[in-house]
C-alpha cells in the first residue's frame, strides 16, 4: 500500500452519499460546464471515500487516531 488512510468509516460513507448526490444534482438539474464540474468534483469525492485517503487532508497532516489495545499507552505527567 503506497498510502495510509486518513479518513474515518463515517465520513467515507458521507463521502459517498455527498458524491452521488452532487453528481446527480449536477447532471440533472445543472447541465451545461457547471454540470460537468459538479460531476468532477463529485468523482473526486467518491473516489476519496472509496479509497479512504484523501490528498488535501494529507497535505494538513490529518492522520487517524489508532487506539492502544494493550494499555502501552505513554502516561501523560
Amino acid at each position: 500500500m503506497i498510502y495510509v488512510k486518513n479518513v474515518p468509516a463515517w465520513e467515507r460513507v458521507l463521502r459517498l452519499g455527498m458524491g452521488g448526490a452532487l453528481a446527480g444534482y449536477g447532471l440533472t438539474e445543472v447541465g451545461g460546464l457547471w454540470g460537468v464540474g459538479m460531476l468532477v468534483g463529485a468523482m473526486g469525492l467518491t473516489l476519496t471515500g472509496v479509497w479512504g485517503f484523501c490528498p488535501a487532508c494529507a497535505l494538513a497532516g490529518r492522520r487517524l487516531e489508532r487506539r492502544a489495545r494493550s494499555g502501552s499507552r505513554p502516561k501523560l505527567p
